[in-house]
């Protein structure tokens, strides 16, 4: 059984239609339509290009970083580390254990200088990283060994730099000379360029053997951190107690990935909450211009509906047929919005790189969002959540001028007739 009968969706979509006297509600509802649309297609857009920034970033930093990361507990290289490290990897869920050591250093190349982070790592390890062995774009993987670095694209291109060239780090450490204190520095030739797609490291990061950077760094030995790589690193807490138990009472300290990365994964969440509320104002405000639309009607119509009193129409009839006028407008503008919303989301890099194309402007500078390409990814559960919400704001809106024109008095309505 149908909610409205044929005559209350008739008269409900004949109010829609406004003669040319009226044309000035049915604008009312034009905006209100377009408002609603744009708002849901805004939302779902900015949702999903969130979640593309969280999904791209994740997969980046947990790509290049251990998912668990032990120190000393003093800030000094970690020395005798093998014991360590036969343990952790004998805790169930733990895939690989890679000793590192990080420093940084200043690079210098065909008259250029910059700062750089030097993470000496295990040639063998290194060469199974997915995110680095899949994004080689000069050189190749299996040429890093001995004294030969990786480095990734923007600080080749900075520095006018190709695989098999050299490039100069300066630790910023000094040695004792004859002529007094100086820099250490070693030049290096470079195996590898890789392309990540996040700028921090494809501009910043040099990569060289684990042996190597010990000798540049003069850890005597020792690591700066062990890095953990689990099976599961969304759901760690487990694993990581499991690994605090294998450590023991060791002089280390554990971090897991959300702990180093705390700050940064947390204003995105915040900055992906405050823009769902802002953005829903959009919404709001289109809702309100349902109620200001219908008031207007209910003004207009009321000889019409004091008619439709007369001739037998309930209050409850009546009050549909407005409220079936306004949710019109809602169902309409959140359909629109939801089809424009989900094209664009599925499309924004093409939609990105034509508008950059025609403007001749940088839209999305890989320097201040640090991803190369502009992510998005559709989170059904979000759509359906905000369609929802679309919805029951614009039912809302038609409620208090459907219930005026239900409690209009057709006597006082033709009294003057």
């Amino acid at each position: 059984m149908s909610l409205f009968s044929p005559f209350e969706t008739m008269v409900a979509l004949r109010y829609l239609r406004a003669r040319r006297q009226e044309g000035f509600i049915s604008v009312i509802s034009w905006f209100s339509l377009l408002g609603i649309g744009l708002g849901v297609a805004t939302l779902i857009i900015v949702m999903s290009v969130m979640n593309g920034f969280r999904a791209e970033l994740f997969d980046r930093v947990l790509g290049l970083n251990g998912h668990l990361n032990v120190y000393s507990q003093d800030g000094f290289p970690l020395t005798d580390y093998e014991p360590l490290v036969a343990k952790i990897r004998a805790v169930p869920g733990v895939l690989e254990v890679s000793p590192s050591v990080e420093g940084q250093t200043l690079i210098t190349s065909n008259g250029s200088a910059s700062g750089a982070m030097v993470r000496g790592v295990q040639p063998d390890l290194f060469q199974k990283r997915a995110i680095i062995a899949n994004h080689i774009v000069e050189g190749a993987l299996s040429d890093f060994h001995d004294d030969k670095i990786a480095i990734g694209k923007r600080m080749a291109m900075r520095l006018g730099l190709h695989a098999g060239d050299s490039l100069t780090l300066i630790s910023p450490t000094t040695k004792a000379t004859v002529f007094g204190s100086a820099p250490r520095m070693k030049t290096y030739p470079i195996a590898a360029i890789f392309d990540v797609g996040m700028y921090e490291y494809d501009n910043g990061f040099v990569f060289m053997p684990l042996e190597s950077a010990k000798t540049f760094f003069r850890t005597f030995g020792g690591v700066s951190a062990l890095e953990i790589y689990i099976t599961q690193p969304h759901r760690f807490d487990d694993t990581k107690m499991a690994v605090m138990e294998a450590l023991g009472q060791t002089n280390t300290r554990l971090l897991d990935w959300q702990q180093s990365n705390s700050s940064f994964f947390t204003a995105l969440q915040v900055e992906k909450n405050v823009m769902f509320l802002i953005l829903t104002l959009i919404i709001l405000v289109a809702a309100f211009n349902i109620i200001s639309g219908l008031i207007m009607l209910v003004k207009d119509k009321g000889h019409d509906i004091a008619i439709l009193r007369t001739m037998g129409a309930t209050r409850g009839m009546v009050m549909r047929i407005f409220f079936l006028a306004g949710a019109s407008v809602g169902v309409l503008g959140t359909t629109f919005g939801l089809i424009l919303g989900v094209t664009f989301a599925k499309n924004i890099e093409h939609i990105r790189q034509g508008i950059q194309s025609l403007t001749g402007t940088d839209l999305f500078s890989a320097e201040i969002y640090f991803l190369s390409h502009l992510p998005a990814i559709l989170d059904w559960n979000e759509v359906i959540q905000v369609v929802v919400m679309a919805l029951a704001l614009s039912f809302l809106a038609t409620l208090y001028p459907s219930w005026r024109a239900a409690k209009l008095d057709p006597v006082e309505a033709l009294r003057y007739e």
